[in-house]
């Protein structure tokens, strides 16, 4: 790795490293690209070099979630139904830690004057990230939308769904249920999200089972 894409990796890690630091319980919108810059002791033109509006690091947040998801499930890999529950597992605990973070992630995918395009995640980033893991640079990133699916077709054919649904249709009703999940807690202040995220997937897998 060059000093120079060491440096430019190291300061997109540490802005976002700042955000989830001084985001908290608190919304993303409440969070200034003044305090971020303080703290990495960087400028507002070198933040928005790496991340042009501040509703960017959303979206770089969601693809490292992804990437650290790919991780985990290399260490101890789940398949089907089971991958499901750890999808929705982990939004729980990443909403239990940054409610207002997560709630604005949400709002800005439900935004129509914003195309959703995944957010680049360089290699040098990834060995920063996962310093030991070897092969960090050759994991491809699937979004949670491409995981989803893919534990999906799993699940229909260990014979786990036995609906006869289109995989992408479940999928979709998945990701939708993950989503209104982050809403719906927030709404009616959810003091026990991991529980409620996990009721939630089971009831709609459950109704995808036949009798």
């Amino acid at each position: 790795m060059s000093l120079r894409k060491e440096k430019s990796a190291r300061l997109k890690v540490q802005i976002l490293e700042q955000t989830l630091k001084h985001v908290g319980k608190r919304s993303f919108e409440d969070l200034y690209v003044d305090d971020i810059c303080d703290k990495v002791k960087i400028s507002k033109v070198t933040f928005f070099k790496y991340f042009p509006q501040k509703e960017d690091v959303l979206m770089y947040y969601l693809r490292i979630c992804c990437l650290q998801r790919l991780v985990e499930m290399r260490d101890k890999p789940r398949t089907g139904v089971q991958g499901i529950y750890y999808l929705f597992e982990k939004a729980a605990e990443e909403y239990d830690q940054y409610p207002g973070l997560m709630l604005s992630m949400v709002a800005y995918m439900a935004d129509m004057k914003r195309g959703i395009k995944p957010f680049p995640v360089k290699p040098e980033e990834k060995e920063l990230l996962h310093p030991s893991i070897p092969d960090i640079q050759q994991v491809e990133i699937q979004s949670l939308d491409q995981m989803l699916e893919r534990f999906t077709l799993e699940a229909i054919l260990n014979k786990e769904i036995t609906k006869s649904t289109a995989t992408r249709d479940i999928s979709n009703m998945l990701l939708s249920n993950l989503l209104g999940s982050i809403i719906t807690a927030h709404t009616n202040q959810i003091s026990s999200p991991k529980v409620f995220f996990k009721r939630n997937a089971e009831w709609l897998l459950n109704g995808l089972q036949s009798n």
